[in-house]
Protein backbone atom coordinates (compact mmCIF):
# COMPACT_ATOMS: atom_id res chain seq x y z
CA UNK A 1 0.00 0.00 0.00
CA UNK A 2 1.32 3.68 -0.62
CA UNK A 3 1.40 6.24 2.10
CA UNK A 4 -1.17 8.05 0.29
CA UNK A 5 -3.67 4.87 0.44
CA UNK A 6 -6.56 7.82 2.31
CA UNK A 7 -5.92 10.14 -0.88
CA UNK A 8 -5.84 7.86 -3.22
CA UNK A 9 -8.84 5.92 -1.99
CA UNK A 10 -10.37 8.95 -2.03
CA UNK A 11 -9.43 9.93 -5.26
CA UNK A 12 -10.81 7.10 -6.52
CA UNK A 13 -14.21 7.49 -4.90
CA UNK A 14 -14.18 10.80 -6.49
CA UNK A 15 -13.18 9.48 -9.93
CA UNK A 16 -16.07 7.27 -9.82
CA UNK A 17 -19.08 9.36 -8.63
CA UNK A 18 -18.32 12.11 -11.31
CA UNK A 19 -17.05 9.63 -13.76
CA UNK A 20 -13.64 11.94 -14.39
CA UNK A 21 -11.30 9.85 -16.94
CA UNK A 22 -8.00 10.69 -17.18
CA UNK A 23 -7.05 11.24 -21.25
CA UNK A 24 -4.03 11.47 -22.56
CA UNK A 25 -3.16 14.61 -23.88
CA UNK A 26 -1.20 12.86 -27.10
CA UNK A 27 -3.69 10.51 -28.21
CA UNK A 28 -6.92 11.26 -26.31
CA UNK A 29 -6.77 7.47 -24.85
CA UNK A 30 -8.25 7.08 -21.64
CA UNK A 31 -5.96 4.34 -21.05
CA UNK A 32 -3.53 5.42 -18.93
CA UNK A 33 -1.28 3.32 -15.65
CA UNK A 34 0.40 5.29 -12.94
CA UNK A 35 4.12 4.40 -13.25
CA UNK A 36 4.81 7.12 -10.12
CA UNK A 37 3.72 9.00 -7.37
CA UNK A 38 5.31 11.54 -4.58
CA UNK A 39 4.43 14.07 -2.43
CA UNK A 40 5.39 17.62 -3.89
CA UNK A 41 5.56 20.87 -1.42
CA UNK A 42 5.13 19.62 2.30
CA UNK A 43 2.72 16.87 1.03
CA UNK A 44 0.11 19.33 0.24
CA UNK A 45 0.28 17.97 -3.79
CA UNK A 46 1.15 14.91 -5.58
CA UNK A 47 2.55 14.12 -8.70
CA UNK A 48 2.12 10.88 -10.78
CA UNK A 49 3.83 9.94 -13.69
CA UNK A 50 1.72 8.43 -15.78
CA UNK A 51 2.07 6.34 -19.09
CA UNK A 52 -0.43 6.22 -21.96
CA UNK A 53 -1.19 1.94 -22.20
CA UNK A 54 -2.16 3.48 -26.19
CA UNK A 55 0.85 5.33 -27.10
CA UNK A 56 3.21 4.72 -24.41
CA UNK A 57 3.66 8.74 -24.24
CA UNK A 58 4.53 9.59 -20.50
CA UNK A 59 2.85 12.86 -18.84
CA UNK A 60 2.28 14.13 -15.48
CA UNK A 61 -0.81 15.07 -13.46
CA UNK A 62 -0.58 16.59 -10.58
CA UNK A 63 -3.19 16.42 -7.41
CA UNK A 64 -3.83 19.07 -5.04
CA UNK A 65 -5.93 18.34 -1.61
CA UNK A 66 -8.78 20.41 -1.34
CA UNK A 67 -10.72 20.58 1.62
CA UNK A 68 -13.79 22.17 0.33
CA UNK A 69 -14.40 24.90 -2.65
CA UNK A 70 -14.11 28.13 -1.42
CA UNK A 71 -16.18 31.41 -3.48
CA UNK A 72 -14.66 34.63 -2.93
CA UNK A 73 -17.24 37.88 -2.36
CA UNK A 74 -16.02 40.63 -4.21
CA UNK A 75 -16.30 44.17 -2.73
CA UNK A 76 -18.84 44.74 -5.84
CA UNK A 77 -20.93 41.62 -4.47
CA UNK A 78 -20.32 39.42 -6.83
CA UNK A 79 -19.37 35.41 -6.32
CA UNK A 80 -16.32 34.18 -8.11
CA UNK A 81 -14.74 30.74 -7.32
CA UNK A 82 -11.25 30.87 -5.57
CA UNK A 83 -8.59 30.67 -8.18
CA UNK A 84 -5.16 29.69 -7.23
CA UNK A 85 -3.63 30.62 -10.49
CA UNK A 86 -5.56 34.27 -10.43
CA UNK A 87 -3.71 34.67 -6.75
CA UNK A 88 -0.47 33.01 -7.99
CA UNK A 89 -0.10 35.52 -10.82
CA UNK A 90 -1.02 38.69 -8.83
CA UNK A 91 1.58 37.50 -6.43
CA UNK A 92 3.78 37.30 -9.31
CA UNK A 93 3.32 40.67 -10.64
CA UNK A 94 4.18 41.94 -7.42
CA UNK A 95 7.41 40.31 -6.35
CA UNK A 96 8.53 40.80 -10.68
CA UNK A 97 11.98 41.75 -10.78
CA UNK A 98 12.56 40.96 -6.70
CA UNK A 99 14.60 38.43 -5.06
CA UNK A 100 11.68 35.68 -4.41
CA UNK A 101 11.63 32.54 -6.15
CA UNK A 102 8.40 30.87 -7.83
CA UNK A 103 8.36 28.18 -4.96
CA UNK A 104 8.72 31.01 -2.98
CA UNK A 105 5.23 32.09 -4.42
CA UNK A 106 3.95 28.45 -4.41
CA UNK A 107 4.67 28.42 -0.74
CA UNK A 108 2.60 31.70 0.05
CA UNK A 109 -0.46 30.83 -2.41
CA UNK A 110 -0.65 27.15 -0.17
CA UNK A 111 -0.05 29.02 2.92
CA UNK A 112 -3.10 31.28 1.94
CA UNK A 113 -4.93 28.38 0.61
CA UNK A 114 -4.49 26.31 3.64
CA UNK A 115 -5.73 29.17 6.37
CA UNK A 116 -8.99 29.90 4.10
CA UNK A 117 -9.89 26.78 4.43
CA UNK A 118 -9.38 26.28 7.84
CA UNK A 119 -10.09 29.66 9.41
CA UNK A 120 -12.73 30.35 7.80
CA UNK A 121 -16.22 28.80 8.82
CA UNK A 122 -18.19 30.10 5.78
CA UNK A 123 -17.44 29.03 2.07
CA UNK A 124 -17.87 32.48 0.73
CA UNK A 125 -14.62 34.58 2.00
CA UNK A 126 -14.81 38.14 1.20
CA UNK A 127 -11.89 39.45 -1.36
CA UNK A 128 -10.64 41.83 1.79
CA UNK A 129 -9.55 38.95 3.66
CA UNK A 130 -7.79 37.20 0.85
CA UNK A 131 -6.35 40.67 0.37
CA UNK A 132 -5.24 41.04 4.05
CA UNK A 133 -3.66 37.80 4.41
CA UNK A 134 -1.73 37.70 1.20
CA UNK A 135 -0.56 41.35 2.06
CA UNK A 136 0.67 40.43 5.73
CA UNK A 137 2.96 37.75 3.91
CA UNK A 138 4.32 39.54 1.63
CA UNK A 139 4.99 42.17 3.89
CA UNK A 140 7.10 39.36 5.51
CA UNK A 141 8.58 37.81 2.41
CA UNK A 142 9.44 41.53 0.31
CA UNK A 143 8.67 44.76 1.31
CA UNK A 144 8.53 46.36 -2.06
CA UNK A 145 6.35 43.70 -3.38
CA UNK A 146 4.12 44.59 -0.41
CA UNK A 147 3.92 48.31 -1.54
CA UNK A 148 3.44 46.97 -4.69
CA UNK A 149 0.38 44.68 -3.99
CA UNK A 150 -1.04 46.95 -1.73
CA UNK A 151 -1.18 49.82 -4.30
CA UNK A 152 -3.14 47.62 -6.82
CA UNK A 153 -5.14 46.51 -4.04
CA UNK A 154 -6.77 49.36 -2.28
CA UNK A 155 -6.45 51.45 -5.34
CA UNK A 156 -3.57 54.23 -4.57
CA UNK A 157 -4.58 57.66 -6.21
CA UNK A 158 -2.08 59.60 -4.92
CA UNK A 159 1.68 60.08 -3.55
CA UNK A 160 0.52 60.29 0.00
CA UNK A 161 -0.84 56.80 -0.15
CA UNK A 162 2.32 55.53 -0.84
CA UNK A 163 3.91 58.01 1.82
CA UNK A 164 1.66 56.40 4.63
CA UNK A 165 1.65 52.85 3.69
CA UNK A 166 5.84 53.37 3.44
CA UNK A 167 5.84 55.14 6.86
CA UNK A 168 3.98 52.08 8.41
CA UNK A 169 6.88 49.24 6.97
CA UNK A 170 9.45 48.35 9.69
CA UNK A 171 13.10 49.63 8.87
CA UNK A 172 15.21 46.79 8.88
CA UNK A 173 18.06 48.20 6.39
CA UNK A 174 20.01 50.19 8.79
CA UNK A 175 23.20 50.39 7.00
CA UNK A 176 21.58 50.09 3.23
CA UNK A 177 23.86 52.73 0.57
CA UNK A 178 21.04 55.08 -1.15
CA UNK A 179 22.44 56.30 -4.61
CA UNK A 180 22.22 60.06 -5.19
CA UNK A 181 19.57 60.99 -7.71
CA UNK A 182 21.19 62.83 -10.84
CA UNK A 183 20.17 66.59 -11.33
CA UNK A 184 17.52 66.86 -13.95
CA UNK A 185 14.76 68.71 -14.70
CA UNK A 186 12.88 66.09 -13.28
CA UNK A 187 14.24 66.29 -10.09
Amino acid sequence: MCRFCKICLRAIELIAKFRLIMRCPYCNSSDSRVADSRPDTEDSVIRRRRVCNQCGAKFTTVERIQMRDLTVRKNSGKLEPFDREKLARSIKLACRNRDVSDDQIDKLVTSIHRRLETETADDVVPSSMVGQMVSDSLLNLDPIAFVRFVSVYRKFSKVSDFKKIIDQIPEDDEGAVVCPLPKTSLF
